[in-house]
């Protein structure tokens, strides 16, 4: 009689890499096809309803590009206050990303994943920033542009004539 019970070592394994992902913050990327599409209006409108849940939401960073309507879905949501860093003579605000480690919601607004950090921010990038706060267990809303996937931004750029620089990794994606 051959044995066809599972091997406990490869059991374990599984156990063990199920409850490590548990660990993990959980991605939720508010993907569009260009910008003014309505992906940060959208992020803060879920937002808004976890918090409505009882949920402990924080806004780490969001732009609204001077869109009104984007603003009033701020309203209600604990914001956490910007980081102030010196470049090239200027003071520039970015994502305080200690802070909100400290704070440690249960989750986060992170827009603009594709965004450049300022120098002398911890990371380059803040996907990076959004890969820190979700190996502590923080869960973070973001939003993302398809020409900013590195594998389509020659594709979108072709066909729209339009270029971007600030490209995030596709792993980053679809690791997610």
């Amino acid at each position: 009689m051959v044995d066809t019970r599972p091997d406990p070592d490869q059991l374990l394994d599984k156990i063990n890499k199920e409850a490590e992902k548990q660990k993990n913050g959980r991605l939720k990327i508010f993907f569009g096809a260009c910008a003014g599409v309505g992906k940060t209006f959208a992020m803060l409108a879920a937002a808004r309803s976890l918090r409505l849940q009882g949920v402990d939401v924080i806004v780490g960073i969001v732009e609204t590009h001077g869109r009104n309507e984007t603003a009033s879905q701020i309203s209600g949501l604990d914001v956490l206050p910007l980081k102030k860093l010196e470049y090239r003579g200027r003071e520039l605000s970015e994502f305080d990303l200690d802070a909100a480690l400290l704070r440690k919601p249960r989750l986060i607004l992170v827009d603009e994943l594709a965004h450049s950090n300022v120098e002398g921010s911890r990371h380059p990038k803040r996907w990076q920033d959004i890969e820190e706060l979700l190996s502590v267990g923080i869960d973070v809303y973001t939003t993302l542009n398809v020409q900013h996937l590195e594998s389509l931004n020659d594709v979108v750029g072709q066909i729209t004539g339009i270029r971007v620089n600030e490209t995030i990794p596709d792993k980053v994606v679809e690791l997610h």
